[in-house]
């Protein structure tokens, strides 16, 4: 997928139908992701886009005043010097402005189409514990599945504990194991008793079902949508 790079506002040429045309192009990009239902990475990258806008929007007063000016007079009144911008910061900001007022509503229409698609996903999910679910939840496997497909994905899950600069995050990792079929010898309960004998460092090892009534994206909408919702019902 054409993505939008993270410092788009800023690079090259600050122009107003320059940098339309760079948003309308890479939204063209995740419009043609959306209609495929393909989630992800589109809709994590328009919220982070969407943040950097919002932040800038805030941020646009400390850049006025960054900008250089000049003493036009004294206001003896208040007893300080009024100054006025040097020629160039108007028409600057001026862009600035109009592409950060055009960008904005854009974005987040995108996103709000994103989130319908991610609920409508959600709506038609069932998830379910395949067995007796044991006190330890923080690693075990998850099953995939579709409507009307004897398929079933086979994932392994870790809850994994993430530190940035400010705090420590939970995340939760699914790693591909195989595809089994499921049949009325090959339950879901057998499904998971092999795991186990061929995976013995979890001798009871939590295991959820995610089952899909429509077919979508596995590894674009499915899966990511799948963390989400185990880490919630885990945590």
């Amino acid at each position: 997928m054409k993505t939008l790079s993270e410092n788009w506002i800023s690079e090259g040429w600050i122009d107003f139908e320059y940098k339309k045309y760079l948003l309308m192009a890479y939204l063209k990009e995740v419009d043609q992701h959306f209609g495929d239902v393909k989630l992800y990475p589109p809709l994590a990258d328009l919220i982070k886009h969407y943040h950097k806008l919002q932040d800038l929007e805030k941020s646009k007063g400390s850049l006025r005043s960054a900008f250089p000016k000049r003493v036009v007079g004294v206001d003896y009144k208040r007893m300080k010097f009024n100054h006025e911008q040097l020629h160039g910061e108007g028409e600057l900001m001026k862009e600035l402005d109009n592409i950060i007022a055009f960008s904005i509503p854009k974005i987040r229409s995108y996103i709000d189409q994103g989130k319908d698609i991610y609920d409508f996903i959600e709506d038609n999910l069932v998830v379910e514990p395949i067995g007796l679910s044991p006190i330890y939840q923080k690693e075990g496997y998850v099953f995939i599945s579709f409507e009307r497909s004897s398929d079933v994905h086979i994932y392994s899950y870790q809850v994994k504990l993430f530190e940035n600069s400010f705090e420590k995050l939970r995340g939760i990792a699914f790693e591909f194991i195989s595809k089994a079929t499921k049949s009325l010898a090959n339950t879901y309960e057998q499904i998971k008793l092999d795991l186990v004998k061929n995976h013995r460092h979890l001798p009871n090892p939590a295991t959820w079902r995610v089952h899909s009534a429509k077919v979508v994206p596995l590894e674009e909408s499915l899966v990511p949508i799948s963390k989400r919702i185990l880490m919630k019902m885990i945590a």
